[in-house]
């Protein structure tokens, strides 16, 4: 019942581990962290990539990492019944940074992120939420990750109904 408040402890111990210098997230973990994790929906790289941008970049914030998780934690429930599924969205087979859509470019690339973040197939190496999703979002009515990932999941496959979205929104 209180998963956020254990998402919240873990992330601010993460915090702690990566300002002194220790930068190996596999050692970030105990059995019990872990066991929270899959519960989730959540593999270790990818909530490690918050922590680094936080402590980097002083964004996204814990509670951004913390809504971005609810929803792919929403969804790993709801949609696809607590099953995991492996990575299959990778740097070799996600649209380029220039590509457009609708004349916004990027947003085939965050589309493709945000529904593999939701269905857990997004490869470690790729991070839904990193700066160029952040500057998009930002670019294009200061969108939330959170919401643009909830959108996405309403959404389904139709982009239109993204670019539709978006089009209404006030800059």
């Amino acid at each position: 019942m209180h998963w956020n408040d254990q998402f919240l402890d873990l992330y601010s111990r993460c915090v702690s581990r990566y300002r002194i210098g220790d930068r190996d997230f596999t050692g970030y973990y105990n059995d019990e962290d872990s066991a929270f994790l899959d519960a989730i929906g959540c593999r270790p790289r990818e909530f490690f990539d918050f922590v680094e941008d936080f402590c980097d970049e002083d964004t996204p914030s814990p509670t951004t990492a913390l809504l971005v998780a609810a929803v792919r934690r929403d969804y790993f429930h709801v949609v696809m019944e607590g099953k995991a599924a492996e990575p299959t969205v990778t740097r070799d087979n996600i649209p380029t940074f220039g590509d457009e859509l609708a004349g916004m470019v990027y947003l085939p690339r965050i589309l493709a992120k945000a529904r593999a973040k939701l269905r857990g197939e997004l490869d470690p190496d790729l991070m839904y939420g990193c700066g160029g999703d952040r500057k998009f979002l930002r670019e294009h009515g200061d969108i939330h990750p959170a919401d643009f990932l909830r959108r996405v999941w309403a959404a389904g496959d139709d982009d239109a109904k993204i670019v539709d979205w978006i089009g209404c929104l006030k800059f």
